[in-house]
């Protein structure tokens, strides 16, 4: 009884830390992505974007645009601050706290998805002026 129970200990220790560097790894492409946005780098921007968006948007170009009109606060913004993150299977979901360009707070929440290479893909961004139901 007492194996099962340091068995069951170490295997919850063990996953504790892979959970914490998936949101790490979540948050890298995150940042990866809004950095490629600050610079105006259309094709790294696109590369972090997962395989049903890249189907949706076929050229970079046309994604960056849809970004810039859609979605101004990712685009340019004053900050871009990490709030919590939750963990299901092989998807991410994490918040992400900007203020525009202009003052004004908002919430976005990003979702991933671990790809077949392990990799970790953008699957979609909500993104909502603070204080807004969803």
């Amino acid at each position: 009884m007492r194996a099962v129970v340091l068995l069951v200990a170490l295997l919850f220790s063990i996953a504790v830390p892979v959970r914490a560097a998936d949101v790490s790894a979540a948050q890298n492409v995150i940042r990866a992505q809004e950095q490629a946005f600050a610079r105006g780098d259309a094709a790294a921007a696109y590369s972090h974007a997962a395989p049903a968006i890249r189907e949706i948007f076929q050229h970079a170009d046309i994604f960056m645009q849809m970004v810039q009109q859609g979605y101004a606060p990712v685009y340019r913004h004053q900050s871009f601050e990490f709030g919590e993150a939750k963990i299901s299977d092989d998807h991410v979901a994490q918040r992400v706290h900007i203020t525009d360009e202009k003052g004004e707070a908002w919430e976005a929440l990003y979702t991933l998805e671990q790809q077949p290479d392990g990799s970790l893909k953008i699957t979609g961004c909500s993104l909502l002026k603070a204080g807004q139901a969803a």
